[in-house]
């Protein structure tokens, strides 16, 4: 049979790197890509973890697999891999199974398996060092790329199981970042976006520096014309790390800076390490040096204990924010995590209420900051065109923009008027 990849990538920006990367691998070795739809010589699914929906999604993607060819090579990577490794093993269609490390084997160890068919289980211990999976970009006709400088996280959150799943910080060293960053740029990417498990740590591991360190390197790179930043903490934006950043012309002014609750009891639960007085110092010092930043944020709602008086505190304190967008999610407990265990667990109609007041309340604003670009002039990064013509392009505070009869300005950057809300994104003109 022709040589031929599908992969299925569930969960976070990570995982979506780490499935390019590993890609990159088996089309180096002669392997054609193909949908996860379609039928394939090898099937790779990369698995998330974080909630016990996540397990079972992962669960149907990699019994769905082989539907399309019985005789193909299924392998099994990723965080649920990791934490439940005899689970996935069990699964009668799987043949390698791999983790969240040595995935730089994934092709050679698929190639071993179509010399002897023996199956494989390749987890380990979760690694001590940064992990050199790499992405060139050759080929590719995207125009942003993920950019890993980051892996393992020491916070342990009360509810989260990816520390024990990704292990303790690593970081990406600053020289091997820019080197991938060039070769990113030299193919054609115009952003990168860095990722990390908790891209704040950058740097506490290695002794290089602050995460700024890192955004300074980056910013010599020629060729690269915007730097999005992952996801972060608000303890990370303290004076000089916001003045640093105010200051690099090719960080986007967008910041993900993660809440999970407005109310202090439930953060402390949490084990959060900020309090949201120190939440709203981080929002402040962005838009006093940054006014039109886009901040957004997760929110869990139905923590174990959360009392209508403590919801009552998040939406008060989501109010006074403002935040450009948020993304809702209802707790769910994960085995091995403590707050799996803590008493006063919510009723999943109490967390489906309490989700809906936030869906509405966020979507607002949401909308007030979208109306609030009107009659602005932005750089627009065009990406693709819709199904129905209007090329798409986003702008650096993440904006989705339209135009229209503009095909051929996909991978290019355009100052684009803003003229009217269309959907959740902007009507323009250049």
């Amino acid at each position: 049979m022709e040589k031929t990849v599908a992969f299925c990538t569930l969960g976070c920006k990570v995982n979506q790197y780490e499935s390019e990367a590993v890609l990159e691998q088996f089309t180096k070795r002669g392997y054609l890509s193909v949908d996860f739809s379609e039928k394939a010589a090898v099937y790779v699914v990369n698995t998330c973890t974080v909630t016990h929906l996540s397990d079972r999604k992962s669960r149907q993607m990699i019994r769905r697999a082989k539907q399309k060819n019985p005789d193909s090579v299924l392998v099994v990577m990723g965080c649920y891999a990791q934490i439940s490794p005899e689970v996935v093993s069990s699964i009668p269609d799987v043949d390698i199974v791999i983790g969240t490390s040595h995935r730089g084997e994934t092709v050679d160890l698929v190639e071993d398996f179509l010399q002897n068919r023996n199956r494989v289980n390749r987890v380990l211990e979760t690694e001590t060092c940064f992990e050199p999976l790499q992405i060139d970009g050759t080929g590719q006709v995207h125009t942003r790329a993920f950019l890993k400088v980051q892996d393992g996280c020491n916070q342990f959150c009360s509810y989260c199981i990816i520390p024990y799943a990704r292990g303790r910080i690593r970081s990406r060293s600053i020289a091997d970042s820019v080197s991938e960053a060039q070769r990113l740029a030299k193919a054609g990417f115009k952003e990168i976006v860095l990722t990390g498990i908790h891209l704040a740590s950058w740097g506490k591991d290695s002794g290089e520096g602050n995460l700024l360190v890192l955004l300074k390197a980056l910013q010599e790179v020629d060729g690269l014309c915007r730097i999005r930043l992952g996801s972060l903490e608000p303890t990370l934006c303290d004076e000089a790390f916001v003045q640093g950043v105010a200051a690099l012309s090719k960080v986007c002014h967008h910041f993900h800076l993660s809440l999970q609750s407005g109310c202090d009891a439930t953060l402390k639960r949490m084990n959060r390490k900020y309090t949201t007085a120190e939440y709203a110092m981080a929002v402040e010092r962005i838009r006093t040096l940054m006014p039109d930043a886009a901040i957004t944020t997760d929110i869990i709602v139905g923590f174990p204990g959360e009392t209508e008086e403590e919801f009552a505190e998040t939406v008060a304190f989501v109010k006074t924010l403002r935040l450009a967008d948020a993304h809702i999610f209802k707790y769910s407990p994960r085995k091995g995590t403590p707050a799996a265990v803590m008493k006063e667990q919510i009723a999943p109609e109490i967390k489906e209420e309490r989700s809906r007041q936030l869906l509405k309340l966020t979507e607002q604003h949401k909308k007030d900051f979208c109306e609030s670009f009107i009659g602005q002039k932005k750089e627009v990064l065009f990406e693709q065109i819709t199904d129905s013509g209007l090329c798409e392009g986003k702008t650096e505070e993440y904006l989705t923009v339209y135009i229209e009869n503009a095909e051929e300005l996909v991978g290019q950057i355009h100052t684009v008027d803003l003229k009217e809300c269309k959907g959740e994104g902007l009507l323009g003109s250049l």
